[in-house]
């Protein structure tokens, strides 16, 4: 592990499995509210296959910095997430997102297409492109749900977080109970006001334009989503590939939200389907 400084002085904890082998690209995973470092079983077995892997913990998560001031927003983590593959060198990688990582994950691309340092993406249980319904997108959770999620925060965070982790797989009962501990321990790491302003741009974050422009560089793009997803609805799942012209839709029949647990077999064989796949050069501007 490492800690990479980046903007406004935060040093974010880097997980880094270093060089890969044989050629094989290098992948870097994002994670999603309020978790972190949720990539085990995809570290454990792509890295003996000569995958180089990366994870980071994002501001105010994990064992990141978590200050108390500035923007926690996609804009924000977008722009961490530039410093450190700077920091790292890091060229022509596959970015998976989970969750609100996701919706990172995918400002990042629109953001930073041209610097050529993304070269795939992966939308793995995606809040995007918007996470709340709105009078024109019809799709995903009232903004009053996200809105009960922050009265739960600043009343009981724990609490909260113990509901959470409730829908978070296909059934209460489909993960044992000390996965479901773990989840609770992680997401329990991250600082009350992260979970709080992420909870807002979750809210309030519509990323179509985003969204058009992958679409229009034609960035190879692959969206894993569960089937039974109760966080994160399927339709954003078809939202995004209707949107993104030549996505892959790998559809999780047996998983809610947790995909690459539920389903971390499969997840780990389409993720290096999708990965060793050869691709154009991307077009346009």
């Amino acid at each position: 592990m490492s800690l990479v400084k980046v903007n406004d002085e935060v040093s974010l904890y880097v997980e880094d499995t270093r060089k890969g082998t044989g050629g094989k690209p290098t992948i870097v995973f994002i994670h999603g509210w309020p978790s972190h470092g949720m990539f085990e079983y995809q570290f454990m077995q792509l890295q003996k296959k000569g995958y180089r892997c990366i994870g980071m913990d994002l501001r105010g998560f994990g064992r990141s910095d978590k200050p108390w001031y500035g923007e926690y927003t996609y804009d924000t983590f977008a722009d961490d997430i530039e410093d450190v593959m700077t920091a790292l060198d890091l060229h022509g990688v596959t970015l998976v997102g989970f969750s609100m990582g996701g919706a990172i994950a995918m400002h990042h691309a629109a953001k930073y297409l041209s610097s050529g340092r993304i070269s795939k993406v992966i939308f793995m249980g995606a809040a995007a492109p918007c996470f709340t319904k709105r009078e024109d997108f019809p799709y995903g959770l009232d903004k009053s749900d996200c809105d009960s999620l922050i009265a739960q925060s600043l009343n009981d965070r724990a609490k909260m977080v113990h509901d959470f982790i409730k829908i978070f797989f296909r059934s209460e009962d489909s993960q044992s109970q000390e996965t479901r501990n773990w989840l609770f321990a992680i997401n329990m790491q991250a600082s009350p006001y992260a979970t709080v302003k992420c909870l807002e741009e979750l809210r309030d974050a519509d990323l179509r334009d985003d969204m058009r422009k992958i679409s229009e560089r034609k960035l190879p793009v692959a969206i894993f989503h569960g089937v039974n997803d109760k966080i994160c609805p399927f339709d954003l799942a078809n939202v995004m590939n209707r949107g993104i012209e030549g996505s892959r839709l790998v559809r999780f029949e047996n998983s809610g939200h947790g995909l690459n647990i539920e389903e971390k077999e499969k997840a780990n064989d389409e993720l290096i389907k999708f990965v060793d796949l050869e691709v154009p050069k991307q077009t346009g501007k």
